[in-house]
Protein backbone atom coordinates (compact mmCIF):
# COMPACT_ATOMS: atom_id res chain seq x y z
CA UNK A 1 0.00 0.00 0.00
CA UNK A 2 1.25 3.25 -1.06
CA UNK A 3 1.03 5.26 2.10
CA UNK A 4 1.54 9.36 2.34
CA UNK A 5 2.52 10.84 5.87
CA UNK A 6 2.37 14.08 6.39
CA UNK A 7 4.05 15.76 10.14
CA UNK A 8 3.55 18.94 10.81
CA UNK A 9 6.73 19.88 12.95
CA UNK A 10 5.22 23.06 14.47
CA UNK A 11 2.25 20.85 16.57
CA UNK A 12 1.98 18.97 18.78
CA UNK A 13 4.87 16.75 20.71
CA UNK A 14 6.30 17.02 17.00
CA UNK A 15 7.92 20.93 18.46
CA UNK A 16 10.39 18.57 20.76
CA UNK A 17 11.03 15.81 18.12
CA UNK A 18 13.98 15.13 15.92
CA UNK A 19 11.48 15.00 12.86
CA UNK A 20 14.12 13.40 10.45
CA UNK A 21 14.90 10.42 13.11
CA UNK A 22 11.22 9.77 13.63
CA UNK A 23 10.34 10.17 10.11
CA UNK A 24 12.75 7.66 9.20
CA UNK A 25 11.67 5.28 11.75
CA UNK A 26 8.18 5.56 10.15
CA UNK A 27 9.30 4.55 7.12
CA UNK A 28 11.39 1.34 8.71
CA UNK A 29 7.99 0.18 10.37
CA UNK A 30 5.84 0.60 7.80
CA UNK A 31 8.28 -1.17 5.19
CA UNK A 32 8.79 -3.84 7.49
CA UNK A 33 4.72 -4.50 7.24
CA UNK A 34 4.75 -4.54 3.62
CA UNK A 35 3.93 -0.74 2.85
CA UNK A 36 5.97 2.20 0.96
CA UNK A 37 5.51 5.01 3.48
CA UNK A 38 6.78 8.60 2.16
CA UNK A 39 7.14 11.14 4.85
CA UNK A 40 6.51 14.54 4.76
CA UNK A 41 8.03 16.69 7.35
CA UNK A 42 6.07 20.25 6.93
CA UNK A 43 5.57 23.23 8.73
CA UNK A 44 2.22 24.77 9.99
CA UNK A 45 1.83 27.15 7.21
CA UNK A 46 2.47 24.22 4.55
CA UNK A 47 0.04 21.74 6.32
CA UNK A 48 -3.34 21.74 4.60
CA UNK A 49 -1.88 22.13 1.34
CA UNK A 50 0.27 19.11 1.24
CA UNK A 51 -2.03 17.54 3.23
CA UNK A 52 -4.63 18.18 0.05
CA UNK A 53 -1.48 16.85 -1.97
CA UNK A 54 -1.24 13.80 -0.45
CA UNK A 55 -5.08 12.65 -0.34
CA UNK A 56 -4.94 12.73 -3.96
CA UNK A 57 -1.90 10.75 -3.87
CA UNK A 58 -1.92 8.07 -1.17
CA UNK A 59 -3.99 5.18 -0.64
CA UNK A 60 -3.72 6.48 2.84
CA UNK A 61 -2.81 9.36 4.64
CA UNK A 62 -1.25 9.35 7.45
CA UNK A 63 -1.31 12.51 9.92
CA UNK A 64 0.60 13.23 13.26
CA UNK A 65 0.79 16.76 14.45
CA UNK A 66 -1.24 18.15 17.49
CA UNK A 67 -5.07 18.25 17.52
CA UNK A 68 -5.76 20.62 14.79
CA UNK A 69 -3.40 18.92 12.77
CA UNK A 70 -5.30 15.41 12.79
CA UNK A 71 -8.68 17.53 12.72
CA UNK A 72 -7.29 18.89 9.68
CA UNK A 73 -6.14 15.63 7.83
CA UNK A 74 -9.63 13.56 8.62
CA UNK A 75 -11.43 16.43 6.86
CA UNK A 76 -9.83 15.74 3.94
CA UNK A 77 -9.87 12.04 4.00
CA UNK A 78 -13.73 12.65 4.69
CA UNK A 79 -13.65 14.27 1.70
CA UNK A 80 -11.56 12.31 -0.73
CA UNK A 81 -13.00 8.92 0.96
CA UNK A 82 -9.52 7.58 1.83
CA UNK A 83 -8.04 5.80 4.98
CA UNK A 84 -6.55 8.26 7.70
CA UNK A 85 -4.36 6.89 10.12
CA UNK A 86 -3.51 8.85 13.40
CA UNK A 87 0.05 9.80 15.23
CA UNK A 88 -1.39 10.56 18.56
CA UNK A 89 1.50 13.33 19.12
CA UNK A 90 -1.09 16.20 20.55
CA UNK A 91 -1.37 17.16 24.19
CA UNK A 92 -4.60 15.21 25.17
CA UNK A 93 -4.69 12.64 21.69
CA UNK A 94 -8.72 12.76 22.80
CA UNK A 95 -9.61 11.02 18.97
CA UNK A 96 -6.44 9.03 19.06
CA UNK A 97 -7.66 7.43 22.52
CA UNK A 98 -11.14 7.00 20.71
CA UNK A 99 -9.16 4.77 18.20
CA UNK A 100 -8.08 2.39 20.35
CA UNK A 101 -4.38 3.58 19.65
CA UNK A 102 -1.12 3.61 21.95
CA UNK A 103 -0.10 7.03 22.92
CA UNK A 104 3.31 6.60 22.31
CA UNK A 105 4.68 7.04 18.97
CA UNK A 106 7.20 3.46 18.55
CA UNK A 107 3.85 1.56 19.59
CA UNK A 108 1.48 3.84 17.53
CA UNK A 109 3.62 3.46 14.44
CA UNK A 110 3.45 -0.45 14.88
CA UNK A 111 -0.16 -0.46 15.43
CA UNK A 112 -1.31 1.55 12.58
CA UNK A 113 1.64 -0.31 10.27
CA UNK A 114 -0.16 -3.35 11.14
CA UNK A 115 -3.48 -2.00 11.82
CA UNK A 116 -7.05 -2.44 9.93
CA UNK A 117 -9.11 0.06 8.00
CA UNK A 118 -12.72 0.57 10.05
CA UNK A 119 -15.34 3.29 9.39
CA UNK A 120 -16.79 5.57 12.03
CA UNK A 121 -18.88 8.48 12.03
CA UNK A 122 -17.95 12.29 11.32
CA UNK A 123 -19.57 15.32 12.40
CA UNK A 124 -20.08 18.54 10.52
CA UNK A 125 -20.79 22.41 12.01
CA UNK A 126 -21.64 24.51 9.05
CA UNK A 127 -20.17 21.80 6.50
CA UNK A 128 -17.14 21.37 8.41
CA UNK A 129 -16.27 18.73 9.37
CA UNK A 130 -15.03 17.80 13.01
CA UNK A 131 -13.87 14.64 15.07
CA UNK A 132 -14.06 15.27 18.61
CA UNK A 133 -16.32 18.76 19.35
CA UNK A 134 -17.84 21.97 18.89
CA UNK A 135 -17.90 24.43 21.53
CA UNK A 136 -19.35 27.87 22.62
CA UNK A 137 -18.91 29.68 26.21
CA UNK A 138 -16.18 28.19 28.53
CA UNK A 139 -13.84 26.15 26.64
CA UNK A 140 -13.58 29.19 23.35
CA UNK A 141 -12.94 31.04 26.41
CA UNK A 142 -10.54 28.98 27.95
CA UNK A 143 -8.96 28.46 24.92
CA UNK A 144 -8.59 31.95 23.40
CA UNK A 145 -7.31 32.88 27.07
CA UNK A 146 -4.36 29.87 27.06
CA UNK A 147 -3.82 31.17 23.22
CA UNK A 148 -2.67 34.73 24.67
CA UNK A 149 0.27 32.63 26.67
CA UNK A 150 3.65 31.43 25.52
CA UNK A 151 4.43 27.74 26.35
CA UNK A 152 7.14 25.77 23.92
CA UNK A 153 6.41 21.68 25.62
CA UNK A 154 3.41 19.73 26.11
CA UNK A 155 3.76 20.26 29.50
CA UNK A 156 4.08 24.09 29.14
CA UNK A 157 0.74 23.95 27.08
CA UNK A 158 -0.99 22.24 30.53
CA UNK A 159 0.40 25.20 32.84
CA UNK A 160 -0.95 27.47 30.68
CA UNK A 161 -4.77 25.63 30.46
CA UNK A 162 -4.29 26.17 34.06
CA UNK A 163 -3.67 29.79 34.13
CA UNK A 164 -6.22 30.27 31.72
CA UNK A 165 -8.72 27.93 33.68
CA UNK A 166 -8.57 31.04 36.97
CA UNK A 167 -9.04 33.45 33.93
CA UNK A 168 -12.44 31.88 33.12
CA UNK A 169 -13.10 31.12 37.14
CA UNK A 170 -12.95 34.84 37.64
CA UNK A 171 -15.66 35.99 35.07
CA UNK A 172 -17.65 32.60 33.56
CA UNK A 173 -19.23 33.33 30.53
CA UNK A 174 -22.93 33.35 30.49
CA UNK A 175 -25.17 33.56 27.15
CA UNK A 176 -27.96 32.64 25.33
CA UNK A 177 -28.75 29.80 22.80
CA UNK A 178 -31.92 28.31 20.95
CA UNK A 179 -30.99 24.98 20.53
CA UNK A 180 -33.28 22.75 17.86
CA UNK A 181 -33.42 18.93 17.75
CA UNK A 182 -36.34 16.86 16.87
CA UNK A 183 -37.73 16.96 19.93
CA UNK A 184 -38.77 20.78 19.38
CA UNK A 185 -36.81 24.30 20.43
CA UNK A 186 -35.07 24.84 23.51
CA UNK A 187 -34.21 28.16 24.37
CA UNK A 188 -31.20 28.31 27.27
CA UNK A 189 -29.74 30.68 29.27
CA UNK A 190 -26.16 28.77 29.70
CA UNK A 191 -22.38 29.11 30.62
CA UNK A 192 -21.35 26.70 27.35
CA UNK A 193 -22.89 24.05 25.42
CA UNK A 194 -20.91 20.96 23.30
CA UNK A 195 -21.14 19.04 20.50
CA UNK A 196 -19.73 15.93 20.37
CA UNK A 197 -19.13 13.47 17.60
CA UNK A 198 -21.05 11.08 18.91
CA UNK A 199 -21.74 11.14 22.89
CA UNK A 200 -18.90 11.57 25.08
CA UNK A 201 -18.60 8.42 28.51
CA UNK A 202 -18.56 9.07 31.92
CA UNK A 203 -14.81 9.17 32.72
CA UNK A 204 -11.80 11.97 33.02
CA UNK A 205 -11.92 12.84 29.62
CA UNK A 206 -14.44 14.10 27.41
CA UNK A 207 -14.29 11.27 24.73
CA UNK A 208 -16.49 8.60 22.81
CA UNK A 209 -15.29 5.09 23.37
CA UNK A 210 -17.48 4.44 20.73
CA UNK A 211 -17.13 6.69 17.40
CA UNK A 212 -20.01 4.24 15.16
CA UNK A 213 -23.44 5.05 17.22
CA UNK A 214 -24.44 7.59 14.71
CA UNK A 215 -25.59 10.70 17.40
CA UNK A 216 -24.49 13.76 18.34
CA UNK A 217 -23.71 14.51 22.05
CA UNK A 218 -24.94 17.14 23.39
CA UNK A 219 -24.02 18.97 26.71
CA UNK A 220 -25.67 22.39 27.88
CA UNK A 221 -23.88 23.83 30.78
CA UNK A 222 -26.27 25.93 33.37
CA UNK A 223 -25.54 29.44 33.87
CA UNK A 224 -22.37 29.06 36.28
CA UNK A 225 -20.78 30.98 39.13
CA UNK A 226 -17.32 30.85 40.05
CA UNK A 227 -18.29 27.90 42.68
CA UNK A 228 -20.56 26.34 40.07
CA UNK A 229 -17.30 26.00 37.69
CA UNK A 230 -15.19 24.61 40.50
CA UNK A 231 -17.86 21.81 41.04
CA UNK A 232 -17.73 21.35 37.08
CA UNK A 233 -13.82 20.64 37.50
CA UNK A 234 -14.35 18.47 40.67
CA UNK A 235 -16.54 16.41 38.54
CA UNK A 236 -14.32 16.31 36.12
CA UNK A 237 -11.85 14.48 38.24
CA UNK A 238 -14.03 12.38 39.46
CA UNK A 239 -14.91 11.34 36.20
CA UNK A 240 -18.45 12.10 37.27
CA UNK A 241 -19.18 15.05 35.29
CA UNK A 242 -22.05 14.21 32.95
CA UNK A 243 -24.42 13.15 36.46
CA UNK A 244 -23.75 16.54 37.55
CA UNK A 245 -27.38 18.81 37.58
CA UNK A 246 -25.52 21.80 36.22
CA UNK A 247 -25.14 19.26 32.07
CA UNK A 248 -28.14 19.15 30.46
CA UNK A 249 -27.01 15.76 28.66
CA UNK A 250 -29.16 15.31 25.12
CA UNK A 251 -28.40 13.18 21.79
CA UNK A 252 -29.49 13.74 18.33
CA UNK A 253 -28.89 13.06 14.82
CA UNK A 254 -28.68 16.86 13.95
CA UNK A 255 -29.19 20.07 15.67
CA UNK A 256 -29.03 23.90 14.94
CA UNK A 257 -28.16 26.44 17.05
CA UNK A 258 -28.81 30.07 17.07
CA UNK A 259 -27.00 33.12 19.15
CA UNK A 260 -29.48 35.85 18.90
CA UNK A 261 -27.41 38.05 21.45
CA UNK A 262 -23.74 37.08 19.78
CA UNK A 263 -21.47 39.42 20.21
CA UNK A 264 -19.29 40.86 17.23
CA UNK A 265 -16.08 38.98 17.76
CA UNK A 266 -17.70 35.91 19.38
CA UNK A 267 -15.60 32.48 18.80
CA UNK A 268 -16.37 29.11 18.91
CA UNK A 269 -13.44 25.82 19.06
CA UNK A 270 -13.97 22.95 17.02
CA UNK A 271 -11.52 20.11 17.70
CA UNK A 272 -9.09 22.56 19.82
CA UNK A 273 -8.92 25.70 17.15
CA UNK A 274 -10.49 29.09 17.58
CA UNK A 275 -13.17 29.55 14.49
CA UNK A 276 -15.36 32.91 14.55
CA UNK A 277 -18.92 32.27 15.70
CA UNK A 278 -21.69 32.68 13.28
CA UNK A 279 -25.64 33.50 14.35
CA UNK A 280 -26.45 30.28 13.11
CA UNK A 281 -24.47 27.06 13.23
CA UNK A 282 -26.29 23.74 11.88
CA UNK A 283 -24.67 20.60 12.99
CA UNK A 284 -25.21 16.73 11.54
CA UNK A 285 -23.67 13.17 12.08
CA UNK A 286 -22.24 11.16 9.12
CA UNK A 287 -22.38 7.91 10.13
CA UNK A 288 -19.54 5.76 8.57
CA UNK A 289 -18.42 7.97 6.25
CA UNK A 290 -14.45 8.33 7.47
CA UNK A 291 -12.15 5.37 6.99
CA UNK A 292 -9.58 5.14 9.80
CA UNK A 293 -6.98 2.58 10.98
CA UNK A 294 -7.23 0.96 14.34
CA UNK A 295 -5.59 -1.71 15.71
CA UNK A 296 -6.17 -5.01 13.95
CA UNK A 297 -7.42 -6.12 17.93
CA UNK A 298 -9.66 -2.96 18.11
CA UNK A 299 -11.41 -3.67 15.02
CA UNK A 300 -12.30 -7.41 15.69
CA UNK A 301 -16.14 -6.63 16.37
CA UNK A 302 -16.04 -3.93 13.69
CA UNK A 303 -18.47 -5.84 10.53
CA UNK A 304 -16.52 -2.79 8.33
CA UNK A 305 -13.10 -3.29 9.22
CA UNK A 306 -10.73 -4.68 6.51
CA UNK A 307 -7.16 -5.72 6.40
CA UNK A 308 -4.77 -2.42 5.82
CA UNK A 309 -3.08 -4.42 3.47
CA UNK A 310 -5.68 -5.13 0.88
CA UNK A 311 -7.60 -1.64 1.96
Amino acid sequence: MRVIGVFNRDGGTFKTTDMDQFAARAREVFAAHGHELEPRVVDGRSLIDELERAAGQAELLLAGGGDGTVSAAAGIAYKYGIPLGVIPAGTMNLFARSLGLPLKLEQALEALAGGEVTEIDIATANDRPFVHQFSVGIHPKLVKLRSALTYKSRIGKMLASCRAALGVLARPPNFTAEVATIRGIERRHTAGISISNNPFDEGHLPRADALDRGVLGIYIMKPLDAWGLVKLALGLARGKWKSLPEVIDREAHDVTIRFPSRKAGAVAVIDGELIALRQRVDLAIHPGALKVVVPAAHAEDSATAGLLATA
